[in-house]
């Protein structure tokens, strides 16, 4: 298994902009995803990426999150600009290593975790 670390979570405001990276330790997976849940809901996919740089995004945060990748520092990010309290969340980055690249999929390594609190 891929070993995967979060960074980046904070505390913001609406509106605000929050970067989150995850580093693995080894060459980045083919596919991977970042992901959200809140207490008591079932986690949501929010982003993919592709080696080459293929992404997809969940609907809500289109044109609001960008997810990107560098091979070679094995990191992948979610730049995350206009924020809302809706987008509060404990974010965890996955891996799957075949090129089937969407956040509906199964993936196999997963971070702990990387806690992002927007308030009003």
């Amino acid at each position: 298994l891929v070993q995967l670390v979060e960074s980046g979570g904070g505390s913001v405001q609406t509106g605000g902009s929050l970067t989150l990276s995850c580093v693995a330790d080894t060459d980045l997976p083919t596919c991977m995803g970042w992901f959200r849940q809140t207490p008591g809901q079932a986690r949501e996919g929010v982003a993919t990426i592709l080696t080459l740089g293929a992404t997809t995004y969940t609907n809500s945060v289109k044109g609001r999150f960008t997810i990107s990748r560098d091979n070679a520092k094995k990191t992948v990010y979610l730049q995350m600009d206009k924020l809302k309290p809706d987008d509060t969340a404990m974010y965890y980055c996955a891996e799957r290593s075949i090129s089937s690249c969407h956040y509906s999929l199964t993936f196999r390594s997963w971070g702990p975790g990387t806690q992002v609190t927007v308030s009003s």
